[in-house]
C-alpha cells in the first residue's frame, strides 16, 4: 500500500477491525510516519446485466441506487432503507451464482421490495420501467394495488395509498365547526 502523503511503497498496519461488508485497517508509512486508514472490501465475480437490447452492461450498485432514491424522492421512509434494499437486491443478485442476469430480474427485484416500502415509491418506479402508454395503463395499476391492500392490510409503516372515507368524514365535520365558529363569532 502506498503512502498517500508521501507516496512511499510500504507501511505498518496499526489496526485492524472488521466493519459491515470488509475490513478497515489504520496502517503508518514506514517513511513518512504518517498515519491512514484503508478499507478493504471482498469483491465478488463481476455481474453483467443483459439489457432489453441485449448489451451487456456490469452491475453497478450505484446506478440502482440513484434510480431507487429517485422513486423514493421526499417519501417518508425510515433512514437506510434505500441502502438495505439494494443491499438485499445485489446479496440476491450474486446469491444467484450466474455471471449474467437478465435486467428485468433486477427490476422485478425492485418493484417487489418498493411495493412492500411505501405505494407511492412503487408506481413512481413503475410508471419509469412499465413505460405506462398512458394514464388508462397507470390507473390499472393503481386499482391493482388497493384490491391487494384490501386483501391484506399495507404494512403499519406505510401511508396510505389514497385517503380513507373516513378522512372525508374528518374533514366535513373539521368544515362544519368552523362555520358554527364564525357564526358565533359575528354575534
Amino acid at each position: 500500500m502506498n503512502c498517500p502523503y508521501c507516496g512511499f511503497h510500504d507501511s505498518h498496519v496499526i489496526d485492524s477491525r472488521e466493519v459491515n461488508d470488509g475490513i478497515r485497517r489504520r496502517r503508518q508509512c514506514l517513511g513518512c510516519d504518517s498515519r491512514f486508514t484503508t478499507y478493504e472490501r471482498i469483491q465478488p465475480t463481476s455481474l453483467f446485466l443483459i439489457k432489453k437490447d441485449e448489451r451487456r452492461e456490469e452491475f453497478n450498485r450505484d446506478k440502482l441506487l440513484t434510480g431507487m432514491r429517485k422513486a423514493c424522492e421526499k417519501r417518508p421512509l425510515p433512514a437506510g432503507a434505500i441502502e438495505k434494499l439494494a443491499d438485499d437486491i445485489e446479496a440476491q443478485l450474486y446469491q444467484l451464482g450466474r455471471s449474467e442476469v437478465p435486467s428485468a430480474v433486477v427490476g422485478d427485484m425492485v418493484m417487489e421490495r418498493l411495493k412492500n416500502l411505501d405505494y407511492i415509491a412503487y408506481i413512481r418506479f413503475a410508471s419509469v420501467y412499465r413505460q405506462f402508454a398512458d394514464i388508462t395503463a397507470l390507473k390499472e395499476e393503481v386499482d391493482t394495488l388497493l384490491s391487494a391492500e384490501a386483501k391484506s392490510p399495507r404494512p403499519v409503516s406505510q401511508l396510505p395509498l389514497l385517503p380513507d372515507e373516513s378522512l372525508g368524514k374528518i374533514a366535513k365535520s373539521n368544515r362544519s365547526r368552523r362555520r358554527q365558529k364564525s357564526k358565533v363569532g359575528k354575534n
